[in-house]
């Protein structure tokens, strides 16, 4: 009942992240088929998301702008902007409108994503309790439903330009529950809010972190299909069921995650979690047939889940409440940018080097996290609090 209650709490943001679910979801199933209809090879498909994650980045550092000038109504107008963004790719026939398309989602992406994170932190400062796992998770329900669908639906005939219309129409319906959930407003101005003079030194491992973890989420999102079919001779829906588990899996341990915040310490959770999934990215990349692959992203899920939530936490508690939101932005510039920076570094490795290997490289990076970042924090962490 309590998860049902905070889900009631934060339905307005809620909306958001099953928004930006649905898209993603979608496209990452979308891939095998949308990447010859546009006639790209791998290394110009991930070069086609660099571009577009230009565009998310200046999305995000002005996010604040457009939330500020839209007032009460900007999750219902920035969930509306990504519904319209949807159906651009889906009708791209080259490279170039493939990568315009894409970079209108991804700026309406990236802004909507930026917003929806505030106002969840907004949430937790008035009712404090911990509400950013299970926001995350309903983006991952979304998601994984979401792919599963879309594979069914190739299956059954339909091209990207249709099911990205539907997704677009489901998108827009989601419109009308961020604009009919109540605002809930920040911290005021009495309590102090101010820049907070905060070390990059302590920000720059955990914006790391949140880098990591999100390029290994998204990365596996793009391309965990087409390492199915291509490499593993997987169909249409058997490609889609890569990223579904993942979204799966990482809607179960961020569920988890929502249950055990209070009880377990971030840096703990960090730790075996970056394990698990440099674990479960190495099984995925090495795996012989396709049940070994969907293990392999089922484990990649459930420890990638919680590392972004954890981390955003920690940070949030090691400094002063008047200095939280400050602290949160700054490292949010770090991490955003690891949903975009995945794609492309997948496409540039897949280029050189094969599907196999990128997915190794992502285990690598997992494993830095325990064995570098979270020593860094952890030591920056202790030294502030001396």
């Amino acid at each position: 009942m309590s998860l049902l209650r905070d889900l009631y709490l934060s339905r307005g943001p809620a909306a958001g992240f099953a928004a930006v679910g649905v898209f993603w979801g979608t496209f990452a199933a979308l891939v095998p088929v949308l990447k010859p209809q546009v006639g790209l090879s791998d290394g110009q498909f991930g070069v086609a998301l660099l571009i577009t994650s230009i565009g998310a980045v200046l999305a995000m550092w002005l996010a604040p702008l457009a939330e500020r000038a839209l007032g009460t109504r900007a999750l219902a107008v920035l969930t509306a902007s990504l519904a319209v963004a949807t159906l651009l790719p889906g009708h791209a026939l080259n490279g170039v409108t493939f990568t315009l398309g894409m970079l209108c989602v991804t700026m309406a992406s990236g802004t909507l994503d930026v917003a929806m994170n505030a106002r969840v932190s907004a949430l937790e400062a008035q009712v404090r309790r911990s509400l950013m796992n299970l926001n995350h998770a309903v983006f991952s329900v979304a998601y994984a439903i979401c792919a599963v669908a879309t594979g069914l639906a190739r299956e059954g005939g339909f091209g990207p330009s249709a099911i990205l219309t539907g997704s677009g129409i489901a998108i827009g319906l989601l419109v009308l529950q961020a604009a009919a959930a109540p605002v809930v407003d920040a911290e005021s101005d009495e309590d102090g809010v101010e820049v907070a003079p905060l070390p990059w030194t302590l920000l720059l491992p955990g914006g790391m972190i949140i880098l990591i973890a999100f390029m290994s989420e998204q990365a596996t999102e793009g391309w965990s299909a087409l390492h199915l079919e291509r490499n593993l001779g997987a169909g249409a829906a058997q490609g889609a069921l890569g990223p579904a588990l993942l979204g799966i899996t990482m809607a179960m341990g961020r569920l988890a995650g929502q249950v055990v915040a209070n009880r377990v310490s971030e840096r703990a959770v960090i730790r075996w979690a970056s394990i698990t999934a440099g674990i479960g990215a190495c099984i995925a990349a090495t795996a012989p047939t396709l049940s070994v692959a969907y293990l392999g992203f089922s484990i990649l899920g459930l420890g990638v889940s919680v590392m972004a939530p954890m981390a955003y936490a920690w940070i949030g508690r090691m400094v002063p409440n008047r200095y939280r939101s400050h602290a949160i932005s700054r490292i949010s510039v770090v991490g955003y940018a690891g949903f975009f920076i995945g794609p492309p570094l997948m496409g540039f490795l897949s280029e050189g080097f094969g599907l196999a290997t990128s997915f190794f490289v992502i285990g690598v990076l997992l494993f830095g996290v325990t064995l570098l970042l979270l020593p860094l924090l952890s030591r920056f962490a202790s030294l502030r609090a001396g």
